[in-house]
Formats: structure tokens, C-alpha cells, sequence
């Protein structure tokens, strides 16, 4: 009776504790998240149609044929039911089809290289994983920011993101997605938020001293704010070139929010192609634009990909 009560208390102050907590993956802020939370919570229900009935029935079995129940049924010479084999086999195949079909739907619909179905055009993010901080390069605005993202609501944000240090992973819960910085490699990434707010972003990946203090600030501007942030990024008197860039890559702990009020050309790529040596096989050359060529701030791999 003492153990019962002692585990009826731990319970309670279980619950007591984790009321106050935030789960920010079913609390979602974007589409993809939506789309992430919803599926986590089908196949979790999926498998409890399992799970669920076997824990009652052990509990049940274990109370009806104790040793102590003259009148529970005893059957020595059973062998068999055809009935209960269905169920046994037939209930998970269903389930594991079931899974399989939503786990190749989803992985398609959600794939991070997808772009998003929007009417309204996307925002470029260049994203660069430094010891300990994150860099976001505005290509298509010329400014920069560290430690502090900066999107409007209900637009789709390309991401492309590399490290220019160790591997780590770029995830802002909130708003779903998880994705690997390496360097000298690129990947993808696309978001979109429906609603404005400020979130939490981290790196997902330990990465030395001080990964416990890599996260950043994302904030989900209307239109207008969003206007008003990029017009003070561009009243900065910081320039991000290669000069002040390899001021910044020093490794840094709780770095400070800082902005650029303009950004080196190509300067994302030549991160990239600080570690050409990983990639022998890309031999591509990259030769300075003419006047009339349009910027692209893109690897070829990824242009290939996007083609």
C-alpha cells in the first residue's frame, strides 16, 4: 500500500513539473512544423493500437490465471485459434502498411529541399555555422546578422547553410526542420511562418565548449517590421568583408547580436570553397562576373539540383 502511494506522489509531481514546460514541437508556429507535429502524432497513434491493448492484456491475463482463481479456464491441450492468429498477424501488417505508405508520402511532401507552394516569392538565407554562433547572410538584401535571424510572416525563406567550422545541426523547433551545416557542402532548407513571434533557434549537434550557447533569436516580422529591422541592419557602420569575417570566425562563446550593414560579394562561397581539398571530384571554377551577369550566390551542385 506504501509503494502504491509512494508511486501515485512521483506521479503526480511528474505532472506538477512538466505543466510548466513548453513543448515547442507541439506547439508549432509554421507549416512545416504543423505538418511534422501531425505526423508524429499519427504514427504515434498507429503504433499504440498495438502497444496500448498488449499492456491492458498483460494486466488482465496476470489477474485472471493467478494461481489463486479456481474458476479462470485451464486448457492444456490448446494448441491454437486461427481467430487470434489473424489478429496477432494481421493487426500489425495492417499498421506497418499503414506507416509505410504515410512515411513515403510525408517524406516527399516534407523533403527539406522542396521548395514551399506559395504565391508570395521566397527570402534567401545564406547560413554559416561558425564556433560558437550563427552568421545569416541576406544575399538578396546585402546585409548580414549574427546570432539573430530575421523573417516575415507568411513568407517562404530558402535556406542554404554550410559551417565553416565543425559539423553541426541548424533547427528552429518552432517552426520545424532539422538540417546538418558541414563544411564545404551546402544543404537546404525551407520554412515558412504563419504567425509573428520570437523563437528559439539552436544547434542540434554537439560541437565543442560551447555548443550549450549556440542558438540565435528568430524573429517573425510582419511586412512592415520586417522593412524597419533590414533598414537598421543597413544603418550599421560594420562592413562584412573578408577582413572583419576572419575577426568574427574566432571561436566565441554567448556571442552578441551583431549586424552588417553590407556584405563582401561571394562572400558565402568562398566559405564553402575554403575547404575545396573535401571535394576533389568538383573541380567547377568560378570565374568573376562581367558586368552584365547576374549574381548568383549559389554552388553549382546546387544549381544543378534546382534545374
Amino acid at each position: 500500500m506504501k509503494r502504491a502511494i509512494g508511486y501515485c506522489l512521483a506521479y503526480l509531481a511528474s505532472v506538477f513539473l512538466l505543466s510548466g514546460c513548453n513543448l515547442v514541437v507541439f506547439n508549432p508556429k509554421g507549416q512545416i512544423s504543423t505538418d511534422e507535429r501531425d505526423l508524429i502524432i499519427l504514427a504515434t497513434g498507429l503504433m499504440l493500437l498495438v502497444v496500448v491493448p498488449v499492456i491492458v492484456l498483460t494486466f488482465v491475463f496476470a489477474y485472471r490465471y493467478r494461481a489463486t482463481n479456481k474458476k479462470a479456464r485451464y486448457s492444456p491441450r490448446w494448441a491454437s485459434s486461427h481467430k487470434i492468429e489473424a489478429v496477432v498477424w494481421g493487426v500489425p501488417l495492417l499498421i506497418i502498411i499503414a506507416l509505410g505508405w504515410v512515411t513515403w508520402k510525408t517524406t516527399h511532401a516534407l523533403d527539406p529541399y522542396r521548395p514551399l507552394d506559395s504565391d508570395t516569392p521566397p527570402i534567401n538565407v545564406q547560413v554559416v555555422a561558425i564556433d560558437w554562433k550563427w552568421l545569416f547572410i541576406y544575399p538578396d538584401l546585402g546585409i548580414a546578422s549574427v546570432n539573430e535571424l530575421a523573417l516575415p510572416v507568411h513568407t517562404p525563406v530558402s535556406f542554404t547553410i554550410t559551417s565553416d567550422a565543425a559539423m553541426t545541426s541548424f533547427f528552429i523547433p518552432a517552426l520545424g526542420g532539422q538540417i546538418y551545416a558541414m563544411a564545404g557542402m551546402q544543404t537546404k532548407l525551407h520554412l515558412i511562418a504563419n504567425e509573428t513571434g520570437e523563437f528559439k533557434g539552436i544547434a542540434a549537434n554537439y560541437n565543442g565548449p560551447g555548443f550549450s550557447d549556440m542558438h540565435f533569436t528568430t524573429l517573425s516580422l510582419s511586412p512592415t517590421d520586417f522593412q524597419t529591422w533590414a533598414n537598421k541592419v543597413k544603418g550599421a557602420s560594420t562592413v562584412l568583408d573578408q577582413t572583419s569575417y576572419a575577426h568574427l570566425a574566432k571561436p566565441t562563446i554567448k556571442h552578441p547580436v551583431t549586424y552588417y550593414s553590407a556584405v563582401q560579394e561571394r562572400l558565402f562561397l568562398d566559405i564553402v570553397d575554403k575547404y575545396e581539398g573535401m571535394n576533389k571530384a568538383n573541380k567547377t571554377r568560378r570565374a568573376p562576373l562581367s558586368g552584365t551577369e547576374k549574381r548568383v550566390d549559389k554552388h553549382p551542385s546546387l544549381l544543378a539540383e534546382e534545374q
